[in-house]
């Protein structure tokens, strides 16, 4: 299977569990909790979810040590944070010119497809890169490719 087709699929994984786990939060919780308790469970669901797929199944990375493995969490959230800016300034954008749910949709549409492939370059760039050349091990650096 090609890589953006797992890509995708790990995506709507990733966002069903979202919403699963939020649906799971707001049903086992007392009423009245907070709505931003449900989504701050199911966006870490999500993430979580997203992250050991791709690791796994998109970059076959390998656990290293607990320092690498918190540096690429943080950077993959990083970067999990900025496209998803590019998915809503997008999807805003579109709303703002057209004002009209087709174009806020085809806005949205277009806002995650740039994203995530936004998000893919900089995982692959940034997050999972390879250290396989001796000059790389010793000199304790990372290459870009």
């Amino acid at each position: 299977m090609a890589i953006a087709v797992r890509y995708a699929l790990f995506a709507i994984v990733s966002m069903l569990g979202n919403l699963g786990v939020q649906e799971s939060v707001v049903y086992v919780t007392a009423p009245g909790t907070p709505l931003v308790v449900s989504m701050v469970s199911g966006t870490a669901a999500g993430f979580a979810l997203k992250y050991i797929l791709d690791k796994r199944w998109i970059f076959r990375d390998s656990y290293t040590s607990s320092a690498s493995e918190l540096r690429k969490i943080v950077l993959y959230g990083a970067f999990g944070v900025a496209t998803t800016a590019v998915f809503w300034a997008t999807e805003l954008a579109f709303w703002h010119v057209w004002h009209s749910e087709t174009a806020k949709c085809a806005g949205a549409i277009i806002g995650l497809i740039a994203g995530y492939a936004a998000k893919y370059s900089l995982d692959k760039i940034f997050v999972f890169r390879k250290q396989d050349s001796y000059e790389t091990r010793r000199l304790g650096t990372l290459p870009l490719s």
